[in-house]
């Protein structure tokens, strides 16, 4: 792996000077060690694998049902097995009389009466069963024998590449730092801490705000559409999560990167400026390509997205203001 210059011949200049096979060596060493970190943490991840798919599983277990109307909404349970949940209508709300509440829950039970055994219910007074009420009940399930192992894979590679990925950045950063000028390292570096917090304040966004309203979106797509949505493939479910969250960590570092163009001298306020419109169209396709195909989700995935893009424009705009009153004030 190539090395960090610690003695610059200037301000402009990078690392020392290799010859093509002397970088593809280097290259080579970055890739050996990429892979055995990934491979590393894949392993850790997979031994851990329920762990890891009870994280991927919170927002489902935390995404909301949304039922038409105000009429009661009731779940049935028999011991601790869940029977379903059942919106009443204005008739069985009147004869049953289960009280108030929009969510009730009521457990069934078997009664002798006489010498006959008959089952009645009683309303559960527990509040977290009527708080399971207002959650989705999608059960996540294997199609075919080997599924199980397909699953435990997946949840492992998408586990190792966050596990991983400070290692893969420090490997990949040593291999390229050295071919930066002095001050572009100083810029380059200062955009990876910053993006880092950007990346995991995308993701957070997305796994506590978004993606319980996107999979609420789902199943009221489905049952508008008369189709049954209790039962969810686990390697769908897996794949469509984490591509959501690391397309918006991504899509939350887009000020760093332009940013660091900007001061590299890429880019310019005027650029950005003049690509305003089409970055909007470029955020509505992602929120379209990332989230579900339907408009509440892409909204709020693109108005963050949009968000960040403005303040990237007037950062510049202020950058390249102080720019020209010091280039007035030196001549």
């Amino acid at each position: 792996m190539a090395e960090f210059s610690s003695e610059p011949s200037d301000e402009d200049g990078g690392g020392p000077v290799k010859s093509f096979l002397e970088h593809l060596e280097d290259f080579r060493w970055v890739l050996v060690k990429v892979s055995v970190a990934l491979a590393l943490a894949m392993l850790i991840c997979l031994i851990g694998a329920n762990y890891v798919m009870a994280i991927v599983k919170w927002p489902l277990t935390h995404a909301k049902i949304k039922y038409p109307g105000t009429n009661q909404v009731v779940t049935v349970s028999f011991g601790t097995n869940r029977l379903g949940h059942f919106q009443l209508s204005d008739a069985q709300e009147k004869s049953l009389n289960l009280g108030t509440n929009r969510f009730v829950a009521v457990t069934v039970e078997p009664l002798t009466l006489g010498t006959n055994q008959v089952l009645g219910w009683q309303v559960d007074p527990n509040p977290a069963s009527v708080h399971d009420s207002e959650q989705m009940q999608i059960e996540l399930i294997n199609l075919s024998p080997v599924g199980g192992f397909f699953v435990a894979m997946q949840v492992a590679f998408y586990g190792g590449l966050v596990l991983s990925a400070p290692f893969i950045f420090y490997f990949v950063i040593g291999f390229v730092f050295p071919a930066l000028k002095i001050n572009e390292q100083k810029y380059v570096f200062r955009a990876l801490f910053i993006g880092g917090g950007l990346f995991l304040v995308g993701v957070a966004f997305c796994y506590f705000v978004l993606m319980p309203i996107a999979l609420t979106a789902s199943q009221k797509y489905s049952n508008w559409l008369g189709l049954g949505a209790s039962q969810w493939r686990a390697e769908d479910y897996i794949s469509f999560v984490c591509r959501f969250m690391l397309g918006m960590g991504l899509g939350f570092e887009m000020p760093v990167v332009i940013l660091t163009l900007v001061k590299i001298g890429v880019l310019s306020y005027a650029t950005l400026s003049k690509a305003r419109r089409y970055m909007i169209v470029i955020n509505l396709i992602l929120g379209a390509f990332l989230t579900t195909p339907e408009v509440v989700t892409q909204v709020l995935m693109f108005i963050p997205l949009q968000l960040l893009y403005e303040i990237t424009v007037w950062i510049a705009w202020y950058w390249d203001r102080q720019e020209k009153k010091r280039a007035v004030r030196e001549i």
